[in-house]
């Protein structure tokens, strides 16, 4: 029987790059789906199975073509990990429409079709995991973050209900709401507790993968110990 799949969107040297090895070393085969392969390459390389599929989550299209091919090469999706994540900083008199929209695209609308693509398989199967990586600013608007607070909120609400649709039939949605800079993994302010460590990030996100459906986590928030919040 052929290992389950783990597939992450959004794939950088920090989160995409620790979410990858923590569930590689976890046994899975890992689709790494990104808008640029250039990283995801050199990173697959270091894998023990890993494919790249080149993915744009702003762009609907482009999700679906990617997960049709990943069907196709690796089979159904286990663990789906949406770490896709744009912003645009700028007061609510600064932003342009195009920007606003484009943050929502990302961290909303490509969540809402990534899942699309795996929740047939996961229901047919009776299990099957959602992570989707949320920020604070999903909790509260500040006067710079008009765009990316407003698409991480809609991101946190298309989140729970999901959680609240799908848990019934086996699928446990979980959204992990980062506070916090994020340091080099091993780095020495993530050791000191003043940043993330994006490798125990990674961690957790396993962790919610396995727990018991009798104790599921739906919002879990990470911060580093010396975070003011």
């Amino acid at each position: 029987m052929a290992n389950p799949v783990c597939a992450i969107i959004g794939i950088g040297p920090k989160n995409g790059a620790a979410f990858a090895r923590t569930f590689d070393r976890a046994g899975y085969r890992i689709a790494l789906l990104s808008r640029s392969t250039d990283f995801s390459d050199s990173l697959a390389a270091d894998l023990g199975d890993a494919r790249v599929y080149t993915c744009d989550a702003a762009d609907p299209g482009s999700v679906t073509s990617a997960f049709s091919t990943l069907h196709e090469e690796l089979g159904p999706v286990d663990v789906l990990i949406y770490n896709a994540g744009s912003g645009s900083w700028q007061s609510v008199e600064d932003i342009s429409a195009e920007e606003f929209e484009r943050g929502w695209r990302v961290n909303a609308l490509g969540a809402l079709v990534a899942a699309q693509q795996v929740i047939p398989a996961m229901k047919a199967n009776g299990a099957g995991n959602i992570v989707i990586v949320g920020a604070t600013a999903s909790l509260r608007g500040r006067p710079m973050t008009t765009g990316f607070a407003a698409a991480k909120a809609a991101q946190r609400s298309l989140a729970q209900s999901m959680a609240k649709h799908l848990g019934p039939q086996g699928i446990h949605v979980s959204l992990l709401i980062i506070d916090g800079q994020i340091d080099d993994a091993g780095g020495p302010d993530a050791t000191a507790g003043k940043c993330l460590d994006p490798n125990d990030i990674a961690s957790l996100a396993l962790q919610l993968t396995t727990q018991p459906r009798s104790a599921w986590s739906f919002e879990v928030d990470v911060r580093p110990a010396q975070e003011n919040w």
